[in-house]
């Protein structure tokens, strides 16, 4: 994250680039105050820290993008920019329209793959069973959780870089030419 900021700050000295490393939780969110953003990414990965970060900035009047599963996931090429109710094939997307829909969110930008998800090969050596990825504090156990989806360095990456994409045609007002 500072590499990130150092190279920020060398192409515009006047940038502002507040650093946090923490998990975005429910428990934490207060913390964020979206009325000083232009702009909310989500990139997260659980539902409820998705859910809590799009109603915060739609409350707040701020536009947001959405990512959605890039995990189990080989073709960088199959990533879309839709509503989320436009979209197809992504489990992750399908819980959140369940979720958008019973708070009523009308409306709200994602990145999503149409790719089907590879299925992870299961090893207890690796499992989260074994060796816990939770944040801590969790009220989760181990013992139930699902595999952990697998990730491509150039999978989830492409994604950030057409979220990247999104939110400067946004700020900026780019409209595509015609023809």
């Amino acid at each position: 994250m500072e590499v990130m900021r150092d190279r920020i700050l060398e192409i515009n000295p006047d940038a502002q680039v507040e650093i946090r490393q923490c998990f975005y939780l429910s428990e934490n969110a207060d913390e964020f105050d979206f009325r000083e953003y232009s702009y909310v990414v989500d990139a997260v990965d659980t539902v409820t820290a998705k859910i809590e970060i799009i109603l915060r900035a739609k409350e707040c009047g701020v536009p947001v993008i959405s990512c959605m599963g890039a995990g189990n996931k080989l073709d960088p090429t199959q990533f879309h920019v839709a509503d989320i109710y436009k979209t197809t094939m992504c489990p992750l997307a399908k819980v959140m329209r369940t979720e958008c829909r019973k708070r009523k969110i009308k409306h709200l930008k994602v990145v999503y793959s149409k790719e089907p998800a590879m299925t992870p090969i299961e090893d207890d050596s690796i499992s989260c069973k074994n060796h816990c990825i939770c944040p801590p504090g969790t009220q989760r156990k181990c013992t139930i959780r699902r595999s952990v989806p697998g990730s491509n360095a150039f999978v989830p990456s492409v994604a950030g870089l057409i979220i990247g994409g999104e939110v400067v045609k946004d700020l900026v007002g780019f409209v595509p030419m015609k023809g």
